[in-house]
């Protein structure tokens, strides 16, 4: 397995956003639609987040997931054509939130029933908790 290592532009306020950027970049130089992204932290997503997802993008920029727990903005597919407006936002010196961002764009929200799927393991601690309770 081939694997690809993408840096933060370092010109650029540091964030979440700006790796979306670059893996904005690195998709449209592949000749690629879409970016998909999750949290390294969420270990429970759905096997078919990215399939629901792409079936509700339709004509918007993006896609992301929402539950009962609120908005899962970085479980997401985003069209590469957003690397314009994001980069253009990135260098006006401020890094929007990722939710304001995809508000901004008119991203689709797609629902999920199932918040668990998407509970975070910031450590080892709750790692472990989440998996005795599965």
């Amino acid at each position: 397995m081939r694997a690809t290592l993408l840096n933060d532009d370092p010109s650029l306020p540091p964030g979440p956003l700006a790796g979306v950027l670059e893996g904005l970049k690195w998709a449209q130089g592949c000749n690629l639609d879409f970016l998909v992204t999750a949290p390294c932290d969420a270990p429970l997503l759905p096997t078919d987040l990215f399939a629901r997802l792409l079936d509700a993008i339709g004509a918007a920029p993006a896609a992301f997931a929402v539950t009962s727990e609120g908005e899962h903005p970085l479980c997401a597919v985003w069209q590469v054509s957003l690397q314009t407006p994001l980069e253009s936002a990135l260098r006006s010196g401020v890094h929007p939130s990722v939710r304001s961002f995809l508000a901004e764009q008119q991203a689709q929200r797609v629902w999920f029933d199932d918040a668990r799927a998407f509970a975070n393991a910031n450590t080892a601690d709750a790692l472990l908790a989440l998996e005795r309770s599965a």
